[in-house]
């Protein structure tokens, strides 16, 4: 679960063209993402959804670590106290975590999909989805963040249902029980597939239109909301649980949340390209260029030399 996020931080340093592919340390980090995804499959087999989704926050504080010593993003003391306060929730959600419930055949699983709550929530889900995809991704996609997150967030809870489900079916047969006859098990991962490639689709809209810091964790908030959401109802996580146990498992995510807001807010934001490639323009420049479009009215001082030192210095070296 840590690798899958903290592989950005080594993959980082390839970027640059088709280069990476020649560099090392690029392969590490997709390696890396590679074996974190695994692990995170695998945890989802053998633990409740509502308490692997939340711990994902962990791996946000080694993606900033790692960023602090490899790419020399200095993580400022406020950055700090995120990461505290993660590391405080998650140890909240740990203690008071659900058991996970045994499960014997993939019918079993396919029995709690087909309750009426789960249908209902699905159902909701879906037309959700819909609306946000067909009405309100073309007018406020690139003006409202909550459009895209949205979306790829109520379709990652439905991920992450149907990836617990094959991951499950997948253990019993490697157990001895061969589950691949069962139509439910091919179900659910056509559902995994296609939910993932909806989700990393508006994600990745997302990335592309609102800046990191801001979309992290408010898809953080989402998804795990939307997940635990759809977890308690199709497995009844909290059945049996007590009031108290409820009650700190949600202080524990709020604790998380809040310190994911307050590492993101610390993030220094990337530079425009155009502030890389040209310093602001002097005064007598900008009265040249923004001018009465009569530049031969303006000062004769203003030669073509003026204009080659606009570009940084340093830009070439």
């Amino acid at each position: 679960m840590f690798h899958s996020w903290s592989c950005f931080a080594l993959w980082f340093l390839g970027v640059g063209g088709y280069g990476y592919l020649l560099q090392p340390l690029w392969w590490v980090g997709m390696i890396t993402m590679i074996v974190g995804e695994i692990a995170n499959f695998v945890a989802y087999i053998y633990a409740p959804a509502v308490l692997v989704t939340p711990l994902g926050a962990l791996s946000i504080i080694v993606s900033a670590v790692l960023a602090h010593f490899l790419l020399k993003e200095k993580l400022q003391k406020m950055g700090m106290l995120g990461c505290l306060l993660c590391i405080v929730g998650s140890t909240v959600i740990v203690l008071h975590a659900p058991e996970e419930k045994s499960l014997s055949s993939v019918q079993e699983i396919w029995e709690l999909a087909i309750q009426p709550a789960f249908l209902s929530y699905t159902a909701s889900a879906i037309a959700v989805t819909l609306f946000l995809v067909l009405y309100c991704a073309p007018r406020h996609g690139q003006t409202n963040i909550l459009v895209y997150t949205g979306i790829c967030s109520i379709v990652g809870s439905l991920t992450v249902m149907s990836v617990k489900a094959v991951g499950i079916a997948i253990k019993l047969t490697l157990e001895g029980a061969n589950q691949a006859f069962h139509f439910q098990a091919w179900v659910f991962a056509m559902v995994s597939v296609t939910c993932i490639i909806v989700q990393l689709n508006y994600l990745n809209m997302a990335l592309d239109n609102f800046n990191t810091a801001v979309v992290s964790p408010i898809y953080y908030a989402l998804f795990t909301s939307f997940t635990i959401l759809a977890s308690a109802i199709m497995f009844k996580d909290y059945s049996g649980q007590s009031i108290s146990s409820i009650a700190s498992e949600l202080c524990g995510f709020i604790t998380i949340l809040s310190g994911t807001t307050i590492l993101h807010s610390t993030r220094e934001p990337d530079p425009p390209v155009v502030a890389d490639l040209y310093t602001p323009l002097s005064p007598k420049v900008s009265w040249y260029i923004q001018g009465n479009s009569e530049p031969w009215k303006q000062e004769e001082d203003v030669s073509p030399l003026n204009l080659i030192a606009i570009i940084r210095q340093d830009h070439f070296k």
